[in-house]
């Protein structure tokens, strides 16, 4: 029985059996994230992905039946890696921001990529359904757990806690007109002092619990 396409693909795309098929498909995926975060949806090119990717534009859509398509490939990607790299621990909240803060300080086309996606894509924002909103869920539940057992003021409400620390996190990569003046002005210049400021404001708004005051699980 022949597989169905995976999404993103046209029925008839080559598939990854081989390794030159395989290494195509990574340069053209490569040099789409590259492309996407640099001009957008709308502004990103096909033909420049296609030679950046030293491959033609019939080959990329023989890969991906739409410029939109291979966006929606690329960002569920990073998206993927975002999920895997900033796992929420309730009891270190102050951790989780520096967590994210490395995650875009690492990767600044991240960051660009789905901001451009949110802007361009009307419905990416009302998504309900998919794997970062399962994991919005899941760290909702697990702050919601942390005020039924004492780590969390309870007078939070946990979405708000979610979205004040996600928004303090990402204030230099949002801000990069800001990042540069402070390479000139700051007291300190460094990256590492950025990432202790803001570490240090979660940790005023939710501090970390003592350790003897831990319960041993979260359940």
């Amino acid at each position: 029985m022949p597989r169905s396409p995976s999404p993103g693909q046209t029925p008839d795309a080559p598939t990854s059996g081989g390794g030159s098929t395989d290494s195509t498909r990574q340069r053209i995926v490569a040099a789409a994230k590259e492309e996407f975060a640099r001009h957008g949806i709308a502004g990103a090119r096909v033909d420049r992905i296609a030679k950046q990717a030293r491959t033609s534009k019939e080959r990329v859509y023989a890969y991906f039946r739409s410029k939109e398509a291979l966006y929606a490939h690329v960002a569920e990607r990073e998206t993927t890696a975002l999920i895997q790299a900033t796992q929420l621990d309730p009891a270190d909240l102050p951790g989780y921001a520096g967590i994210l803060f490395d995650h875009f300080a690492a990767r600044p086309d991240h960051y660009r990529l789905i901001t451009w996606g949110r802007l361009e894509l009307a419905e990416s924002a009302d998504n309900t359904s998919g794997p970062l909103q399962a994991t919005i869920a899941g760290k909702l539940d697990k702050l919601r757990d942390a005020q039924r057992i004492g780590l969390l003021d309870p007078a939070w409400d946990p979405v708000d806690v979610l979205a004040l620390i996600n928004q303090i996190a990402m204030t230099w990569a949002g801000q990069p007109e800001i990042a540069a003046a402070a390479a000139d002005q700051a007291v300190d210049p460094s990256v590492t002092a950025r990432r202790a400021a803001l570490v240090t404001a979660v940790e005023h708004m939710f501090p970390r619990p003592d350790r003897d005051q831990r319960p041993n699980r979260l359940t």
